[in-house]
């Protein structure tokens, strides 16, 4: 017992030491562009740049097509889940793609009108991590109605807010303060400080699914790019740094979109491995248990199927596939079987005098002192109203004759009870035959029997026979 205990504290001990390697891991990860950031700070040669217009020509304009791709994208999630988040980061994305196209636009006037071409990638990063931080505020609020993801003025009103920046943009471009620092500073600064709050946020709220992980770790690109913006100087390797860096972020979260709309389409129902686990072994107990309820469900129905719901007898199908056993059975080389037919004697009397429940009663009564009197693995059956058939594997004529008189005995020697009435005489006709001897189909043996127990009757009731009297000679069937 002792070492299963210490067996489970190691196992405990491993795990949390895993877990605190992997978060490890993935901030070491986040944080990997800070590395860069730091060497080129200390090492670069200030003096080497890369001005290259036509590069950056095509950079940004692969990256307003990739930006239009994932606002894309995660729109179509946000009209399949309707989270709140999926649509402030929509409007994030198209914020960006819409403001830092005419970054690239007016790379050419780098030397005319550097504010002019420079103030629209800091602009662009304020905007979408002002609305990322707003998204991350929305996590798990309720979805958005159907109406209100497929109204178009809201998504109209908020293009027309970005065209607003872009013109307010170049308005201080081209105005006596462009050049001040505090200008560049403020965007960028807010930039670096809303993509802060949502780390900060992600980390207090400890939202740990997967798509919220890459989430996280790509706002702490876009931070750290910004931060690589604000020690940079335009051409410099630390400002090509700051765009690769935000690219990479801007790579992975796409990465996280195309990720939910290939799966849940939501950010909120995707799982952690940890969570899945959990959850998968939730459905397979649940599976389980109603396999488990199935199983006995269809055994009540089976037994319901092939039992009288009176007497808790077997019904006639049921005796008809137990005499088919049995005869499937001597066919490879067992030992014969017999039936008795048995009909309660005067019950439509006992009904009339004593009433139908009295009636009920009694034939319950009856299956049980016939279960009583025979074998366990011997069948009763109930075929009629006050009919029964008895099944006796492995049973001669002679034998069975014996447990037919033993039964028709114990029924004419016992009282029978019900509600206020004591002691009803009850007895009971019984006819008895072999297979084999008497057919070799079930319908043979089962006339046999019955006529055996009608001569029964015939004869004063209250008796058993096993072959019918034709003169002073027994006929046997």
């Amino acid at each position: 017992m002792s070492d299963i205990i210490v067996a489970d504290e190691t196992s405990v001990a491993v795990r949390l030491v895993t877990k605190v390697y992997a978060s490890a891991l993935l901030a070491c990860f986040a944080l990997l562009p800070a590395y860069l950031i730091t060497y080129l700070f200390f090492f670069q040669d200030p003096a080497l740049k890369f001005e290259n217009h036509a590069f950056h020509v095509i950079a940004i304009a692969a990256a307003t097509v990739e930006g239009l791709f994932v606002t894309y994208v995660t729109w179509r999630c946000y009209r399949s889940s309707g989270e709140p988040l999926l649509r402030w980061m929509t409007l994030g994305f198209l914020g960006f793609v819409l403001i830092y196209a005419l970054h690239g636009a007016f790379t050419g006037l780098a030397h005319h009108n550097l504010w002019l071409f420079l103030l629209y990638g800091p602009a662009s990063r304020l905007v979408m991590a002002i609305l990322l931080f707003v998204a991350l505020l929305s996590y798990h609020r309720p979805s958005d109605t159907v109406d209100q993801r497929i109204q178009p003025r809201s998504w109209l009103t908020w293009i027309g807010l970005f065209v607003l920046v872009d013109l307010g943009v170049a308005y201080v471009a081209n105005s006596t303060i462009a050049g001040h620092p505090a200008v560049r500073l403020s965007m960028e600064g807010g930039a670096l400080v809303f993509s802060a709050l949502n780390v900060t946020v992600l980390l207090q709220r400890q939202i740990r699914s997967p798509l919220m992980t890459i989430f996280a770790i790509s706002v702490t690109a876009f931070a750290l790019a910004s931060l690589a913006f604000i020690l940079g100087r335009p051409w410099n390797h630390m400002w090509w740094l700051a765009h690769a860096i935000f690219a990479a972020g801007f790579f992975l979260l796409s990465y996280g979109v195309v990720q939910a709309f290939l799966t849940t389409r939501s950010f909120s129902t995707i799982y952690s491995q940890e969570e899945m686990m959990a959850r998968l072994a939730e459905a397979m107990a649940r599976t389980e248990n109603a396999l488990r309820e199935l199983e006995r469900t269809n055994r009540t129905l089976e037994r319901l199927a092939a039992t009288d719901p009176l007497t808790g007898a077997d019904n006639r199908r049921r005796f008809t596939e137990q005499v088919e056993a049995e005869m499937a059975r001597i066919h490879r080389g067992g030992e014969p079987f017999s039936v008795l037919a048995l009909d309660l004697d005067n019950f439509k009397v006992i009904n009339d005098r004593y009433g139908h429940q009295a009636g009920d009663d009694i034939l319950k009564g009856f299956v049980q002192r016939c279960l009583d009197a025979i074998r366990p693995y011997d069948g009763v059956a109930r075929v009629g109203g006050e009919e029964f058939m008895v099944l006796l594997p492995r049973t001669v004529l002679e034998a069975a004759r014996d447990v037919a008189e033993r039964l028709r005995a114990s029924i004419a020697s016992s009282s029978f009870e019900s509600g206020r009435q004591r002691q009803i005489p009850v007895t009971v006709s019984i006819g008895v035959s072999q297979f084999g001897r008497d057919g070799d189909t079930i319908d043979a043996i089962v006339s046999a029997a019955d006529e055996r127990l009608y001569d029964a009757k015939h004869q004063g009731r209250n008796r058993v026979v096993t072959a019918i009297q034709i003169g002073n000679q027994p006929l046997l069937s």
